[in-house]
């Protein structure tokens, strides 16, 4: 339920449609309706319940970190559980740009997931629709560059082990690749999904 006309991120209203557009994928939070003849006109959703042992990634930014998650310390990631986590988000966020739609906010705090790496994108406020297809390549690219910073926040907490260093340095070139500072080079977000289905095959 939203409980005003404008959230932190914008107009409710907006982020419904962006949720009910994207349409069914198994790393997003299902929508099953949307509420009508609300008592007191408010809008909101009926999603799906998920599984209780899903929990945040990570922490949103704070003041130190700036525009960085907090990750808690103990945090660590087996190589096989990176890459269904990384998989999991690059396949829903070219799912996603598929449907016309840039998530917006993709950090390890709008990202629930579970141990084994299975993982939900959530939090839609901050989503936009393509306005055109030149638009929508450009906003794609700086997604690419979320992506990659977080993939770059899960590569610095793997524990990978010593027969896994030649896929861990094909991580590490990949994210150097979405981050580069020339947004026409970076690679879409199915491209990345297609070498991280290789990678995990």
């Amino acid at each position: 339920m939203y409980k005003g006309s404008i959230t932190s991120d914008g107009s409710p209203l907006n982020e419904m449609a962006a949720c009910i557009a994207a349409g069914h994928h198994q790393h997003l939070i299902e929508v099953l309706g949307q509420i009508s003849g609300h008592p007191a006109q408010q809008n909101g959703l009926v999603m799906e319940l998920i599984a209780p042992d899903f929990t945040n990634l990570a922490g949103a930014p704070s003041l130190e970190s700036c525009s960085r998650d907090v990750y808690a310390s103990e945090a660590r990631f087996s190589l096989p559980v990176l890459l269904r986590l990384a998989t999991g988000i690059a396949s829903v966020t070219a799912h996603l740009h598929a449907n016309g739609i840039t998530h917006g906010d993709l950090y390890g705090h709008n990202i629930l997931w579970q141990a084994d790496g299975n993982c939900l994108l959530g939090d839609f406020g901050a989503a936009s629709f393509h306005p055109s297809a030149g638009a929508g390549q450009a906003l794609e690219r700086i997604e690419a560059r979320a992506f990659g910073i977080l993939l770059g926040e899960l590569l610095e907490r793997c524990d990978a082990e010593p027969q896994d260093q030649n896929v861990i340095e094909g991580l590490q070139a990949l994210q150097t690749l979405c981050v580069q500072a020339d947004s026409q080079q970076r690679p879409s977000l199915a491209e990345v999904h297609l070498q991280l289905k290789a990678w995990s095959a």
